[in-house]
């Protein structure tokens, strides 16, 4: 991780970082120079934690080999080379590029079936997060994310996606697809650029035109989306936001169910193909036995709260996205729109990030609602930062062939 990276990552882990790459010669400015003042320098609890980094350090192969997760990572979003098998290599690509949609803890909870001029798009349960998900809404938010990429990567390729949900079936998105013009997009090329970035932000505003356009390709059928960028209302979510993360963070069966999908390691990430990259949220990366022990040494409360504090106030906004209905059509609906967000956004350079907490927790759900001024029958959906600011590092993907059926 270069030295460039450090004033974006969490005091705890700037510290270890710092640590390692000094251990490995590179030339690093002094420790008290990587803290932007004094009430981010490591306690006591951080330096035992840097020490551990150290005495593990001949085991602590996850740093150097973050470089290997980081081009496999990278090579899953490359477009693939022409094939003789002209009868399926388009369709592999497309289901290649719907993977790269996000997902809730990045489970990847979907499963493809090809055939000649289709493709379905099925929940795969055994992905289920019951804990943060309990009625499965963020999984067919994140069908309805790869269902919105499937559609602008086919375009591309020449081929118009028709997607119908039927709510009566067994959940699955069926894609029809039909011979068209080809035709490339700002939003077909963002496919392999977008992620959700999990660092600061550079705190400017985003402009009148570009907010627009962001709510423009954000609303659909029957979802829209609105755009907080005033101080005070983002202060308001941020209330919202901090009742509902300390809720989760008591709850023992979240942490777990969290720990359970962070990928501590590259080398574990490389392994699962799935789940959330330590290094993509700017902390360090380090073996399973040590980074388990680092979170119940650091992830609090208090430490998490006061992250979201800042990167709320460096972001140039919230957006909220709201179904009329809450129910499984309506939540893929809003993946949808999510998806057409988030692409749009990268391709204006604008990033983001997901802040779920007041729409996970059952208690502050419908007060988060009350205060939108939103119909009883409407349910928000997702919130999110967004801004400006530096990339992060990638998350993995299966392969395709994990995820046909």
């Amino acid at each position: 991780m270069s030295c460039h990276l450090l004033p974006f990552i969490q005091p705890s882990a700037r510290l270890c970082v710092w640590i390692q790459e000094r251990r490995h010669g590179k030339r690093m400015p002094p420790a008290d120079d990587i803290f932007s003042n004094a009430s981010q320098r490591p306690s006591r609890r951080q330096l035992l934690l840097a020490a551990a980094c150290v005495t593990a350090a001949p085991t602590l192969t996850a740093c150097s080999s973050s470089d290997a997760e980081q081009k496999a990572a990278r090579a899953l979003r490359e477009p693939r080379a022409p094939s003789s098998d002209r009868a399926t290599l388009p369709l592999l690509d497309l289901v290649r590029q719907a993977t790269l949609a996000p997902s809730s803890h990045n489970t990847q909870c979907w499963r493809f079936q090809i055939a000649e001029k289709s493709i379905a798009i099925a929940p795969d349960l055994a992905r289920r997060c019951p804990v943060v998900d309990p009625d499965d809404h963020h999984l067919f938010v994140s069908l309805g994310c790869a269902t919105e990429n499937l559609v602008h990567a086919a375009l591309a390729a020449g081929l118009h996606a028709d997607p119908r949900f039927d709510p009566g079936g067994d959940g699955r998105i069926a894609v029809n697809l039909e011979a068209t013009q080809a035709r490339i997009t700002p939003l077909s090329q963002a496919i392999a650029e977008r992620q959700c970035t999990r660092g600061d932000y550079d705190g400017q505003p985003i402009s009148t035109a570009e907010l627009r356009k962001l709510e423009q390709v954000g609303t659909g059928e029957g979802v829209s989306v609105r755009l907080l960028t005033a101080r005070p209302t983002m202060e308001s979510v941020l209330a919202f936001i901090v009742t509902a993360n300390t809720a989760q963070m008591k709850d023992p069966a979240f942490v777990e169910e969290l720990k359970a999908w962070i990928r501590f390691g590259a080398d574990e990430a490389l392994r699962t193909g799935d789940g959330l990259f330590a290094g993509a949220s700017g902390n360090p990366v380090m073996p399973r036995w040590l980074g388990s022990r680092a979170m119940d040494l650091f992830f609090t409360p208090k430490s998490e709260n006061e992250k979201y504090a800042r990167q709320i106030r460096n972001s140039a906004g919230i957006a909220v996205f709201v179904s009329e209905r809450s129910d499984e059509a309506h939540w893929v609906e809003a993946g949808r729109c999510y998806e057409r967000f988030a692409l749009q956004a990268t391709a204006m350079g604008i990033r983001n990030a997901f802040l779920n907490q007041p729409v996970e927790v059952g208690s502050v759900r419908p007060q988060f609602a009350a205060w939108l001024g939103l119909a009883s029958q409407q349910r928000p959906d997702l919130v999110l930062r967004f801004g400006r600011g530096p990339a992060m590092p990638w998350s993995m993907r299966r392969p395709v062939q994990a995820v046909l059926v």
